[in-house]
C-alpha cells in the first residue's frame, strides 16, 4: 500500500469514528486508539506533503463568502465535440494512442496550486471565465490542499457526487423550491456553488481529475498524458478510471467492448457518468489539433442514448407562423440538460399532442435530441386529453381550422390554422421576412418598427415600403427616429431597388423555396422572372429538378394560381432594376464538383447553411438537403447525426470542411 493510499484510509477511519463518536453518542473505539490513528495521519502528511480537504486535521472551520467572485480561464476550459456513433470515434482516432475515458456526470472544477499548496479552485463557467469556490474546498471529500510539488500546477476534473451518495442524501435534502433534487448533477453543482460551506459540508463531493494544464511537464515522458495523470495520483489525487487504446487495435468491435468494460467499472465504483471521452494521449499532437469557439478537437465524447428528464407540463403554447398555421409550444418547468437550462420545446402538431395525450399539468419527459434540440418524449399522465386545438387565433381572436394532410406511409397529420388571412401576427411576420437579410436586406425596418408602421396606416403592401417617403414629416416626429434615422432607412430602401433572381423570389415567401431552391430556379430559367413565372402557370414538372420534391412542386403551382400573388409579383418588379446574370465562369465548369450533388450536415465553421448551399451552387454543383443514392458528396461539421450514417452505409465520399476548403483551393 503506497502512503497516498494509507492516508486516504486513515482519513475515511478517523473520520467514521469521529462522527460515531460526536453526533451518535456511541463511541467504537477507545480516545488512544483515535490519538494513535491521529499522531499516525499527521506524520505521514508531514513527511509525503499531501493533505486532503476532508483530512481531521485541517476541519477548523468554514467561513462563508458574500459572493462567487468571476476567474478567467486563461487556458478556455472549453467542450468536446459529441458523437451517440462508436464508428466516429474510430474515425477520430485514426493512427494515433489515444485514452478512453469515463465522462463523469457532474461539474468542472480547475484546481491552481503554487509552491506546494491549493491556491484557487474555480468552476469552468462558460469556458473563458468561471466562479471562485476556494472556499468550498475544505467541504470536499478528496482534493489535497497541499502536495509535493513546488511549482504551479493547474488541474482540471469534474466534482461530483456518487450515486449511492446521492440517493441517500436526496431522502432529506430540498431545492430552492423545496423540491428533490431531480439529479445528483444539479445537487453536486448546487453544493460546489453554494456561499456557506456548511452547506457544501457533508454532501460528499467528490474531485477526480481528467487533465493537466500547467505543470509535470519535466521527465522523458512528459508528453504523455497518461504518464502525467499516473503522476497526479503520485501527488495524492484520485484517478478517473480510464483504459489506454494502441490505435493498431481499434475498431467498433473493440472498442465497444472497452466501453463495456468502463461502464461495469463505474457501476462498481459507484460513478455518475453520461459517456466516455476518448482524447490523444501525445499532448503535442493534442495541442496541434488546435480548437474552435466551442470545442478542443483533440478528443471526442461520446454520449449514451438522450437521456430523458421528468419535470411539469405548464401550458401549450400557440403561435401564428407567417403561413397562418398556429405552432405549438410546450413551456414546462426549468430542467437542466448538458449544462443547459431548457423550459420550451416545439409540439410539432396537434397530432402529436394528442398521440401523446398531452395536457397542462401532467409529467413529461424531456430531452434533448442529438444533443441540441429539446424534445417532448413522453407523458407519464395519460387518460385525461382533452382536445387542445384553441378554437381562436391568439393573436386576432378569429375562429381557427383544422387542416389534415397525409405524410409517409397514410399517416394523417393534423394541423391548426387561423382563418383570418389579414390576421396581424401573419401580416407583420410576411413583413419582416420581406425585409430580412436573405430578401430585401433592408436595414433599419426592424420587426418593432415595422409593427408600429402597420399600425398607423403606412404599410398595407410590400410596394408601400418603396413609398414611404411620403409619410417621412409623421415618420421623423416618432419616437426613436428623426431625419437622420429615417434617411438612414430610406437609403437602406433606396438601395435594395438593385436586387437579383434570388432575392426577389426568397421576398415572395413561396413556403419551401428559400434561398437554395432559388438559387437553383435561378439557373434553370437563366434569371428570368417572366419564364419561371410562365413556367409555374403552365404546370412545369419542378419535381424533375434535384431535391424538388411533389410538396414543393405543389406549393409553386398553388402560389402562383392566387390571383392576389399574380398580381403582386407583377407590380412589385416595377420598383426594381435587377442583376445580369453572370455566365459560368471556368472554375464552375472546370472542378472536381461540377455538376455534382453536394449535401452538407452539422454545423460548420466558415458557413452558415445558406452560405455553404452558395458556395456549392458557384462550383456548379448542386447542394442537397437529404442524402440519397444520387448524393456524390457528404461535408461534415459538428454533431453530424443520422446523414454521416446514411452516407457511409451507400458508400458517399465524406469530407470535412477543411478538406472540402482544400479542394475547392
Amino acid at each position: 500500500m503506497n502512503e497516498g493510499t494509507k492516508i486516504k484510509e486513515l482519513v475515511q477511519t478517523l473520520n467514521h469514528h469521529r462522527h460515531a463518536y460526536y453526533n451518535l453518542n456511541v463511541p467504537e473505539i477507545s480516545d488512544v486508539e483515535y490519538d494513535r490513528m491521529y499522531d499516525q495521519l499527521t506524520k505521514l502528511e508531514a513527511e509525503t506533503g499531501i493533505i486532503y480537504s476532508n483530512s481531521p486535521t485541517q476541519t477548523v472551520g468554514y467561513p462563508p463568502v458574500s459572493e462567487l467572485k468571476k476567474v478567467p480561464h486563461p487556458h478556455p476550459l472549453l467542450s468536446l465535440d459529441k458523437t451517440k456513433q462508436v464508428t466516429d470515434l474510430c474515425r477520430f482516432c485514426g493512427s494515433h494512442a489515444a485514452l478512453l475515458m469515463l465522462k463523469l456526470d457532474g461539474l468542472t472544477v480547475k484546481l491552481t496550486y503554487e509552491n506546494g499548496r491549493l491556491k484557487e479552485a474555480a468552476t469552468r463557467g462558460d469556458g473563458e471565465t468561471g466562479e471562485e469556490i476556494t472556499h468550498n474546498i475544505p467541504a470536499f471529500e478528496n482534493v489535497p490542499l497541499t502536495v509535493a510539488y513546488k511549482e504551479r500546477l493547474v488541474v482540471t476534473g469534474e466534482a461530483f457526487i456518487h450515486k449511492k451518495d446521492f440517493e441517500r442524501l436526496n431522502t432529506t435534502l430540498r431545492d430552492r423550491n423545496g423540491e428533490p433534487y431531480k439529479n445528483a448533477r444539479n445537487l453536486a453543482a448546487g453544493s460546489v456553488r453554494s456561499l456557506d460551506p456548511e452547506n457544501c459540508k457533508g454532501r460528499c463531493v467528490t474531485f477526480l481529475p481528467f487533465n493537466v494544464l500547467e505543470g509535470l511537464d519535466e521527465g522523458e515522458n512528459s508528453n504523455s498524458r497518461e504518464e502525467r495523470l499516473y503522476q497526479l495520483s503520485k501527488l495524492g489525487f484520485g484517478s478517473c478510471p480510464y483504459i489506454p487504446l494502441n490505435p493498431d487495435q481499434i475498431s467498433p468491435e473493440y472498442l465497444d467492448l472497452r466501453i463495456q468494460d468502463l461502464m461495469e467499472k463505474a457501476e462498481t465504483l459507484d460513478l455518475p457518468i453520461d459517456g466516455m471521452v476518448l482524447i490523444f494521449d501525445d499532448l503535442a499532437y493534442s495541442a496541434s489539433c488546435g480548437r474552435t469557439g466551442h470545442h478542443y478537437k483533440d478528443g471526442l465524447a461520446y454520449k449514451f442514448e438522450d437521456e430523458t428528464y421528468e419535470t411539469i407540463l405548464r401550458s401549450i403554447e400557440w403561435t401564428p407562423s407567417r403561413f397562418g398555421e398556429l405552432a405549438p409550444v410546450a413551456v414546462f418547468d426549468t430542467v437542466e440538460i448538458d449544462g443547459c437550462s431548457v423550459s420550451r420545446a416545439t409540439l410539432h402538431n396537434l397530432t402529436f399532442i394528442r398521440e401523446l395525450e398531452l395536457v397542462p399539468g401532467c409529467r413529461i419527459l424531456v430531452s434533448k435530441r442529438n444533443m441540441i434540440i429539446p424534445h417532448v418524449e413522453e407523458n407519464l399522465d395519460r387518460g385525461d386529453y382533452l382536445d387542445a386545438a384553441p378554437a381562436t387565433c391568439p393573436c386576432c381572436g378569429a375562429s381557427t381550422e383544422v387542416h389534415r394532410k397525409i405524410a409517409e406511409k397514410g399517416r394523417i397529420i393534423e394541423t391548426v390554422h387561423c382563418s383570418n388571412p389579414a390576421c396581424e401576427s401573419q401580416q407583420l411576420k410576411k413583413f419582416v421576412h420581406f425585409v430580412c437579410r436573405k430578401a430585401m436586406n433592408i436595414e433599419g425596418l426592424k420587426e418593432a418598427t415595422l409593427e408600429k408602421f402597420l399600425a398607423l396606416g403606412y404599410l398595407q403592401t410590400f410596394q408601400d415600403i418603396y413609398h414611404l417617403d411620403t409619410h417621412r414629416e409623421e415618420i421623423i416626429h416618432l419616437d426613436g427616429f428623426g431625419e437622420k434615422s429615417f434617411d438612414r432607412l430610406w437609403n437602406s430602401i433606396e438601395a435594395s431597388r438593385h436586387t437579383s433572381f434570388v432575392r426577389y423570389l426568397v421576398s415572395m415567401d413561396i413556403p419551401m423555396v428559400g434561398r437554395t431552391k432559388s438559387r437553383v430556379l435561378d439557373t434553370v430559367f437563366s434569371g428570368n422572372l417572366d419564364t419561371f413565372k410562365a413556367a409555374a402557370v403552365d404546370g412545369y414538372d419542378f419535381t424533375q429538378l434535384e431535391d424538388f420534391g411533389a410538396t414543393l412542386n405543389r406549393n409553386i403551382h398553388d402560389w402562383f394560381a392566387d390571383e392576389e400573388n399574380l398580381a403582386l409579383w407583377d407590380t412589385l418588379q416595377k420598383e426594381f432594376t435587377f442583376e445580369e446574370r453572370k455566365e459560368e465562369t471556368t472554375m464552375t465548369k472546370d472542378n472536381v464538383f461540377a455538376g455534382k450533388t453536394i449535401v452538407a450536415t452539422g454545423k460548420l465553421e466558415n458557413f452558415t447553411r445558406s452560405e455553404i448551399n452558395d458556395q456549392i451552387l458557384s462550383l456548379g454543383a448542386k447542394p442537397g438537403s437529404s442524402v440519397t443514392s444520387k448524393t456524390d458528396y457528404l461535408i461534415c461539421g459538428e454533431k453530424a447525426g443520422s446523414k454521416l450514417a446514411k452516407a457511409k452505409s451507400l458508400g458517399i465520399t465524406i469530407l470535412s470542411e477543411a478538406e472540402f476548403l482544400a479542394k475547392i483551393s
